[in-house]
């Protein structure tokens, strides 16, 4: 085959291929017109807890809703409030989402509301400006998370998130100490911003929180009802969708549980994994539940290390030192000598470190039972992948209703 035949060819199968990279592009868009409103959510904590939250709230206001979410457990949200898994099987990929839009788009949704799966800051945008193409575009914040692929700083993290904008469209964010970046993609993209002040927070009470089947956090439920109330619904017929909601597998849950003459208030924060969140997390539940009958409890950190999120056993273990200390410290997963590295420095006592990397599920649960010493607030946190939801699980199935202790 002569070299100008061969050339021919292959110029005719590069057309080929931008012509049908085109062709799925357009039939992409109309799809796409088919959905009258597109809520995008992305953040570094609370994505997925925010985009249920969302859903549950308009569908309590009648509102026809799908909604797509790539948390601890991927799934799908139908019209009537179901969810369905999403199997993976090759891992997840961005790509998805067009898969994800054209399934949600054959059961005629008026709104459908779809949780950021990318990390990288050039997909992030991509994912927004070629295949969500949002009407109401949501961060929840901007915290010191994945800070190798979005960092090395907070304001890093903010300016990729901010990827995620829509043009011509509405953004709405929980994020106020970073709210210069997001005021800068809106102007830049011709959006209009939405800000939840420290007011709408307050106006969440604690009252409020508590009808919930699984520990929600303020700011998450102001964020979405906001959103919900641009979108035409009544805050009390949103609130009571969200009060509604089952929760998520990774939600934080506040579990009580009685075994084997031991009184254990175990929190399942795993999912929670940068360290602004978790210390907010940890010492409001030692505030809450530190003491009992006026008897200090004793009290526990269960952190789950990841050799291949090394940043975040980096980030938690100088954040450690900071807090209200533990009576004890138990690490668990893999890579934990990171975190003692890292804790050693910032001056951690090591004779409150407890080591048990690669442990199973069951010596580890041994293990806290035994550190307890009867009556013991235990807090799993950094990830919850890796081992963190086998440990949440084993205290789940023993827990016990607060009224009956």
């Amino acid at each position: 085959m002569s070299f100008p035949v061969l050339l021919g060819i292959v110029i005719l199968i590069w057309l080929l291929l931008v012509f049908a990279g085109a062709f799925e592009a357009l039939r992409h868009r109309l799809l796409l017109r088919g959905i009258p409103v597109r809520v995008h959510v992305n953040g570094t904590r609370g994505k997925t807890s925010v985009t249920r939250l969302i859903a549950a709230g308009l569908r309590g206001g009648g509102k026809r809703v799908c909604a797509k979410t790539t948390g601890s457990a991927a799934a799908m949200t139908d019209p009537d409030g179901r969810e369905f898994p999403i199997y993976r099987i090759s891992g997840a990929n961005i790509i998805e989402q067009m898969r994800m839009l054209k399934r949600m788009a054959t059961l005629k949704p008026e709104i459908v509301v779809v949780e950021c799966m990318a990390l990288q800051p050039h997909y992030q945008s991509l994912s927004e400006l070629r295949m969500v193409r949002s009407t109401v575009g949501v961060i929840t914040n901007a915290r010191a998370d994945h800070l190798d692929v979005m960092g090395p700083g907070e304001r890093d993290v903010a300016l990729a998130l901010a990827g995620s904008t829509p043009v011509r469209g509405n953004l709405f964010t929980a994020e106020r100490d970073l709210l210069e970046v997001f005021k800068d993609s809106c102007q830049d993209r011709r959006s209009e911003l939405h800000g939840v002040t420290e007011d709408e927070v307050a106006a969440i009470s604690d009252e409020t929180l508590a009808q919930f089947k699984y520990a929600e956090h303020a700011e998450n439920v102001a964020l979405a009802l906001k959103v919900c109330a641009h979108l035409g619904v009544d805050r009390a017929a949103a609130l009571q969708g969200m009060i509604a909601l089952e929760p998520e597998a990774g939600a934080m849950q506040v579990l009580h549980v009685r075994y084997f003459e031991r009184e254990l208030v175990f929190v399942n924060a795993f999912a929670a994994n940068d360290p602004e969140s978790t210390g907010r997390i940890w010492e409001n539940m030692l505030a809450k539940h530190g003491e009992i009958d006026g008897k200090k409890r004793r009290s526990l950190m269960l952190i789950n290390c990841r050799a291949d999120r090394p940043h975040r056993s980096q980030q938690m273990a100088e954040a450690v030192v900071e807090w209200t200390a533990a009576d004890k410290v138990v690490l668990m997963g893999s890579g934990t000598f990171i975190f003692v590295r890292e804790a050693m420095k910032f001056a951690l006592d090591p004779d409150k470190l407890l080591v048990m990397e690669g442990a199973h599920m069951t010596e580890i649960t041994e293990v806290l039972l035994e550190q307890s010493f009867g009556n013991a607030l235990i807090v799993g946190m950094c990830n919850i992948h890796g081992g963190g939801e086998e440990v949440a699980r084993f205290f789940q199935n023993r827990a016990v209703n607060e009224e009956d202790l």
